[in-house]
């Protein structure tokens, strides 16, 4: 056994491949209990040899796919089809010594349609009935079939025959179609709720790290204010702020103390403190180009590049959090790499579109697939991803959401669509 963690699909199938080996013991005894009865009580001389050896065969394929099954433990959906495949030659070759489609065991078809139209892809299940169905189709034709009599006037009309496949595939593909279905809405509802589930540990986490914010927001405002008074007070003192050499650093240290104060604001104001204040008209063109102006100001690298193609302009709300959203990407971006940045706005009827691409590297395959995951990133420090994280679940609390891919040009684009209207003043929508 190995410690790597199994796809679910490879630890199912395993699970499905102890089920059929089981059934196939069931099956064993199932078949020599008919043959005695068959043969000693009702007297129906049958080829004893033969059948045994071809139970011997589905004993000794139990037995191989048991040692296989531990030293291999990955179970694909091929080798299941195999395994169903193999019972239903076993199954045939002792209706071929008993019978043929005369047989009224050869309903058992009908299981082995079922199970594989449960365990299998749909391509496989198909293809197990097909070939099912040749094997019924060519019993029909077993010259070993009329050497016995299995009704009061010799074998069964062969009309019946004919009947009783045409309603086997009738009822075969009914039943890989419909089980298919089935089975299908229940994964798809099965992942519907493992999704729910998902999105509400990660609301949980996210209410957990705003409430963590707001608290170290409220901790940090009064050691803040004391600082900008201290500050204050050496500005203004001949013998510090006087100082060719420390009033320019005082005075940075003012500015960089202002934005930390800023940052603080903006914590308590998406946790929900002085947020109806902070909201105003304007534009989207104008919305946009302040955003990436702000952040200009704060930040010494990299270049911001924007196109506007909302024509029309459109006026909306500058709500907070998505201009933490633009503002958290920029971060990314530069802190990922990229020594530049192209932002395009444009409108698809309804629905506002914001792509941000980059000339960095670009996102790894196993990060665009956990993209949006808390604690996935490439920065290698503790704590990381929390802010593409964050992103995510804002822009899924606005209605909106965020797509990840890479151009095949170089860099990352980062896709962001939300719904006019969740921007759209009040006395502005329509109805």
């Amino acid at each position: 056994m190995t410690d790597t963690p199994f796809p679910a699909d490879a630890i199912a199938n395993r699970q499905n491949l102890a089920l059929l080996t089981q059934l196939r013991w069931i099956a064993a005894a199932g078949q020599i209990a008919t043959i005695l009865f068959v043969y000693l009580v009702l007297g129906i001389d049958l080829p004893l040899v033969p059948m045994a050896v071809v139970v011997a065969l589905l004993l000794g394929a139990n037995v191989a796919t048991l040692t296989l099954g531990r030293r291999d433990p990955h179970v694909s959906n091929t080798e299941l089809l195999m395994q169903i495949l193999l019972d239903v030659a076993a199954l045939t070759a002792q209706l071929v010594f008993s019978g043929g489609a005369s047989n009224p065991f050869v309903m058992l078809y009908l299981l082995q349609i079922i199970l594989g139209a449960v365990l299998l892809t749909p391509r496989a299940a198909w293809a197990l009935a097909a070939l099912t169905a040749v094997f019924f189709a060519a019993l029909i034709y077993d010259p070993l079939s009329h050497d016995l009599t299995l009704a009061p006037d010799a074998n069964l009309p062969q009309l019946y025959v004919v009947g009783t496949l045409i309603c086997f595939l009738l009822a075969s593909g009914l039943l890989v179609y419909f089980i298919g279905r089935i089975a299908r809405n229940l994964r798809s509802r099965d992942q519907r709720l493992a999704d729910l589930k998902r999105q509400a540990v990660e609301e949980e986490h996210i209410v957990r790290l705003g409430l963590l914010a707001s608290g170290a927001a409220h901790e940090l405002g009064t050691p803040l204010s004391v600082l900008s008074v201290i500050l204050g007070d050496w500005q203004r003192s001949p013998a510090l702020g006087g100082d060719p050499d420390l009033g320019p650093e005082l005075a940075e240290m003012q500015t960089q103390l202002d934005r930390c104060k800023t940052i603080v604001t903006g914590i308590l104001m998406s946790s929900g403190e002085a947020r109806g204040e902070m909201i105003s008209r304007t534009t989207i063109g104008d919305f946009m180009r302040q955003t990436i102006a702000e952040w200009k100001l704060t930040r010494q690298t990299g270049r911001i590049g924007y196109r506007d193609k909302v024509d029309p302009d459109r006026e909306i709300l500058a709500d907070p959090a998505l201009r933490q959203v633009i503002a958290s990407l920029f971060d990314n971006a530069f802190e990922a790499g990229a020594l530049r940045i192209e932002v395009t706005a444009r409108l698809d009827g309804e629905t506002l579109e914001i792509d941000i691409a980059d000339d960095g590297p670009g996102f790894p395959d196993e990060m665009l697939q956990s993209f949006g995951r808390p604690y996935t990133s490439t920065k290698g420090r503790p704590g990381g991803g929390l802010g593409l994280y964050l992103v995510v679940n804002v822009m899924r609390k606005l209605g909106g959401q965020v797509v990840a891919r890479n151009d095949p040009e170089g860099g990352a684009v980062l896709c962001l669509t939300l719904p006019l209207d969740r921007l759209t003043p009040e006395d502005r929508r329509g109805g």
